[in-house]
């Protein structure tokens, strides 16, 4: 997954860009967590969990983005998503869909929360 954070110094904002199939990460860090410690060290500990015990589902439910850690992949995607009515994307859509669902491995989704992590403090 490939990304960049930047911070706007006038007004003391973070931004991370991530590339276009990994949009939706990149507005769950800015609009979910933030610099929000205990959000952070609240994701860190699932992942903990998820190396420990990958055969579990585990999730953490945002107010408009949610991630899911199933094994050594993690999915974020919108909650509207998940709310069980399935819309069907035509291909003209699929800019779209990749704004508001993506999957990528543990270990990347990890490294960039360790990264963000260090990068907002």
């Amino acid at each position: 997954m490939d990304f960049e954070f930047t911070k706007n110094t006038l007004l003391g904002e973070y931004y991370v860009k991530c590339s276009m199939e990994h949009q939706i990460v990149g507005r769950w860090l800015q609009e979910e967590i933030g610099r929000d410690c205990t959000k952070i060290d609240q994701i860190l500990a699932l992942i903990e969990k998820a190396h420990q015990f990958s055969a579990q589902e585990l999730q953490w439910q945002g107010k408009e983005i949610s991630v899911l850690l199933t094994g050594q992949e993690v999915t974020v995607e919108e909650n509207a998503r998940l709310s069980g009515i399935e819309e069907e994307f035509e291909d003209d859509f699929s800019l779209y869909e990749s704004e508001s669902y993506a999957q990528c491995g543990l270990e990347d989704f990890e490294s960039l929360l360790l990264q963000w992590r260090d990068f907002t403090r």
